[in-house]
């Protein structure tokens, strides 16, 4: 039952992955990074590197997206489109 858990969280951590890389609003992406960092978390708290999700957790999911978002919210477009 384990492996059907760990298959899914890796298959929604490539998908946002590669969203993340992919999308072109950057609001879209810090929020897709968050997303693959938390997926990440839970992939690591299941493979039982606590330690390291936690740290992922904290980080990743937490303090890097809160950076990015206030990053996004500062810069400014030059075209509309």
């Amino acid at each position: 039952m384990i492996w059907q858990i760990e298959f899914i969280i890796l298959t929604l951590v490539v998908i946002l992955g590669i969203s993340a890389i992919t999308v072109r609003d950057l609001l879209g992406a810090a929020i897709l990074f968050g997303a693959y960092s938390f997926m990440m978390c839970l992939l690591w708290a299941i493979m039982g590197a606590v330690d390291v999700a936690f740290t992922e957790a904290s980080v990743g999911a937490g303090a890097s997206t809160v950076f990015f978002v206030a990053a996004v919210f500062h810069t400014t477009r030059r075209t509309k489109d």
